[in-house]
């Protein structure tokens, strides 16, 4: 029925049913303060456990994890051979978040003749996306990373007769390329990426970011990791903050996608909540600097 006049029995009922939303309201919020102490206590109470945990603690830096991880006498940190063939395999398959990635890979081939892969590894991304680009056998394909991890990628590609693949872990020898690619850098890495960026001979036309994570209250949270044997560092930062170091550089984002599937829950600290993974391209509104 319209309603086009003063109507009582409609009224209380508009009335009660505010009065109900507001109640419903108060009850969550109270009970999710009655829970949040418990679900501390909870994740407190793994420490204790025999169970091996993915993530561990909750730090305010990078420099603190590492701390708390040597302090444990656990083997800290990504650069260590021993880290370099943990999950191979897996990452060299391609992975439904990597899609993206390919895309804007495929869309740019045209117009771009190599790329720096920051962070990528002995090479997955490359031996995971070589039968689905058009990459020739002359394609520069560089990677850069820690000198250990670095290491073992030269090796394992003359093992496997890879000459497209070549490693620096020192910046200063980068070349000149279109793209960079860091997929999968970001939550490991110890510094903005504007410093990464701004280390290379010319800033990259275009960035293409994959699996970074954030923390969803805007606060930055590093935990530890662990993978194999170490306990590395992992990054879950802010968003606002990392677009505007990047803006600052003169980039632009085009395009981002997000990633349910790479939310992840810190064992020691649920009530933190969950964390939130993306993906991003950016392109360079200023150009040749």
């Amino acid at each position: 029925m319209l309603q086009t006049e003063y109507d009582p029995t409609a009224r209380r009922v508009a009335l009660l049913k505010r009065m109900t939303r507001k109640a419903l309201r108060g009850f969550e919020t109270g009970l999710g303060l009655a829970l949040g102490p418990a679900r501390a206590l909870s994740g407190r109470l793994r420490y204790l456990s025999p169970l091996p945990r993915r993530f561990t603690g909750a730090y305010s830096s990078f420099d603190d994890a590492i701390a708390a991880a040597q302090k444990a006498g656990r083997l800290a940190g990504y650069n260590h051979q021993e880290i370099a063939p943990v999950s191979f395999d897996a990452m060299c398959k391609v992975a439904p978040w990597d899609y993206p990635v390919l895309f804007w890979l495929a869309r740019l081939r045209g117009e771009t003749e190599g790329l720096l892969d920051a962070g990528g590894h002995m090479g997955t991304k490359f031996r995971a996306f070589r039968g689905l680009l058009d990459l020739s056998d002359t394609f520069p394909w560089v990677i850069y990373e820690l000198p250990e991890i670095a290491k073992a990628g030269r090796r394992r590609a003359a093992e496997e007769g890879i000459m497209q693949l070549r490693f620096i872990d020192d910046l200063s020898v980068a070349p000149v390329l279109p793209v960079f690619l860091g997929s999968g850098l970001m939550q490991y890495l110890d510094r903005p990426l504007s410093n990464i960026l701004s280390a290379l001979p010319r800033l990259p036309p275009h960035l293409i970011l994959n699996k970074v994570s954030f923390r969803r209250d805007g606060k930055p949270v590093v935990t530890l990791e662990r993978i194999g044997n170490a306990y590395v560092p992992y990054q879950m930062r802010d968003e606002a903050s990392f677009v505007q170091d990047l803006e600052r550089l003169g980039y632009e984002q085009a395009d981002r996608w997000s990633i349910p599937e790479l939310s992840h829950v810190i064992d020691t600290h649920p009530e933190l909540g969950p964390s939130e993974s993306a993906g991003f391209y950016f392109r360079l509104n200023r150009p040749g600097r």
